[in-house]
């Protein structure tokens, strides 16, 4: 009966060894997506997923595979060149495949930005504000299946002073 028990127990402390594994992985790829996002390494962040797949809170946007991922990547460049993120906060949800990340997203407004069907003509402003998103893992992996961010369309337009 103890042997039985003892063996429960290592194989539990094995299995959140594991998982602690895992998630420090998970959390090292977003890390690794976000910093080849700023320096736009598309081929790169593909490789981060195992089915890229974008989410877009906002608009309710969906961009599956990797020819309609890339194609945001590359028309969401066009509003702004030099998007960049900075992570605020980055953090396994312990129990499920998501990693939760907050941050700041900044960008200078140098091509045409539509918003509800709105086209905002190149202002040369800056605008930043403060988002998060969420990464869904594939299971028992550190391969993105999905990437959902968190925003309200219009704060990009408010701290550019459009609104």
């Amino acid at each position: 009966m103890f042997l039985g028990l003892h063996n429960l127990r290592k194989r539990f402390h094995k299995e959140e060894k594991l998982n602690a594994q895992l998630q420090a992985a998970r959390v090292k790829t977003v890390v690794d997506h976000m910093a080849l996002e700023c320096v736009q390494e598309w081929d790169k962040v593909i490789e981060t997923f195992e089915h890229p797949r974008y989410e877009m809170h906002s608009s309710g946007a969906v961009f599956d595979g990797e020819s309609e991922v890339m194609g945001y990547f590359l028309s969401s460049r066009a509003s702004f060149p030099d998007l960049k993120n900075e992570i605020i906060a980055v953090a396994a949800a312990e129990g499920t495949d998501t990693v939760l990340v907050e941050f700041w997203l900044s960008g200078t407004h140098a091509g045409p930005f539509t918003v509800d069907g709105k086209t905002y003509e190149p202002t040369g402003r800056t605008f930043r504000v403060r988002m998060a998103a969420t990464f869904e893992f594939a299971p028992d992996s550190d391969k993105v299946i999905c990437e959902r961010p968190y925003t309200c369309q219009n704060a990009k337009l408010r701290s550019l002073g459009l609104l």
